[in-house]
C-alpha cells in the first residue's frame, strides 16, 4: 500500500502568522498519526518560515511512524538530519529565496556532490530519496548517485490534469517504470490532492509513499483533519 506522509509546513506558516504556539504544530502532527497518517513531512527552511529547525528537534521523538525531512542540503540543513536522524532525507534543489518547490535535481550535472551527500547520510542510517522531475534520465541518474527512492515533482501532473489527464501522467508513468526498472524506491509529491491523487496512483500503484501538504491542509480547514486524512487514505486504495 502506498504510505500517506503529511507535510505539516502549512501549519506552522499559521503558527508564526501569530507568534505563540497556536496551532501546535507537534499537536498536529501526533493527531495526524493518529488519524492514520503513515508518516510525517518537515521542510525546514534557512529562513524558518514555517517548520522551524527546533521543531525538527522536537518533532522526532514524537513520531511513531516515519520522519521525512526534506531540503536542500546545505551545511545547516545537513547537519540537522545527522543530529536528527529520521527515517528518510528527501534531496530537493530550491533556492533561499524560493517560494516554493518547482523543479527537481539535475542528476547528472550534480551527481558527484549528490553521490557525496548520499553517502554521507546512507552511513547514518538514514535513507535518501531525490527530488527529481519526470524524466527517465534523471532516475537513472538518481540510482548512480547512490539514493534509495526519487520523489517525482508531481506538480505539472496537477497543472495539466483538468485538461488532459492521460497526457498529464504519461511522463509520470515512464519516469516511474524506470525507477522500477533500476531498483529505486518511489515517492511522489507537490499539488497532489483529492482531485487528482486517485487517478495517480491508479496508474502507479507502486508508489512507496506520497507526501502532501498544502491541498491536505486546506481541506482539513472544511472537512476537519480527521475526515481529510481518511479521504486522502482512501483515494489511495
Amino acid at each position: 500500500m502506498t504510505k500517506l506522509s503529511v507535510n505539516i509546513n502549512k501549519v506552522a506558516t499559521l503558527r508564526n502568522a501569530r507568534g505563540g504556539n497556536n496551532p501546535d504544530v507537534l499537536r498536529v502532527a501526533r493527531d495526524a498519526e493518529q488519524f492514520g497518517a503513515q508518516g510525517i513531512t518537515v521542510h525546514p527552511r534557512p529562513d524558518e518560515r514555517h517548520i522551524r529547525y527546533q521543531d525538527v528537534r522536537e518533532l522526532k521523538p514524537l513520531i511513531t511512524t516515519e520522519l521525512n525531512i526534506e531540503g536542500n542540503p546545505i551545511d545547516s540543513f545537513t547537519q540537522l538530519v545527522l543530529e536528527v536522524k529520521p527515517t528518510q532525507v528527501t534531496l530537493v534543489p530550491d533556492g533561499e529565496e524560493q517560494l516554493t518547490s518547482n523543479h527537481g535535481w539535475d542528476t547528472l550535472e550534480n551527481r558527484t556532490f549528490l553521490t557525496d551527500i548520499c553517502r554521507t547520510f546512507s552511513e547514518a542510517g538514514i535513507r535518501t530519496s531525490i527530488f527529481v522531475d519526470a524524466d527517465p534520465r534523471m532516475v537513472e541518474g538518481a540510482k548512480a548517485c547512490g539514493a534509495d527512492r526519487v520523489e517525482l515533482y508531481t506538480e505539472p501532473y496537477a497543472s495539466c490534469y483538468a485538461q488532459d489527464r492521460e497526457a498529464a501522467i504519461a511522463p509520470f508513468v515512464a519516469a516511474a517504470e524506470e525507477a522500477r526498472r533500476v531498483g529505486l524506491g518511489l515517492n511522489a509529491g507537490h499539488d497532489l490532492s483529492l482531485e487528482n491523487l486517485a487517478y495517480y496512483h491508479q496508474l502507479i500503484p507502486w508508489t512507496d509513499e506520497v507526501s502532501i501538504g498544502h491541498a491536505l491542509i486546506c481541506d482539513a480547514l472544511y472537512m476537519g483533519l480527521r475526515d481529510t486524512i481518511q479521504r486522502y487514505l482512501e483515494a489511495l486504495r
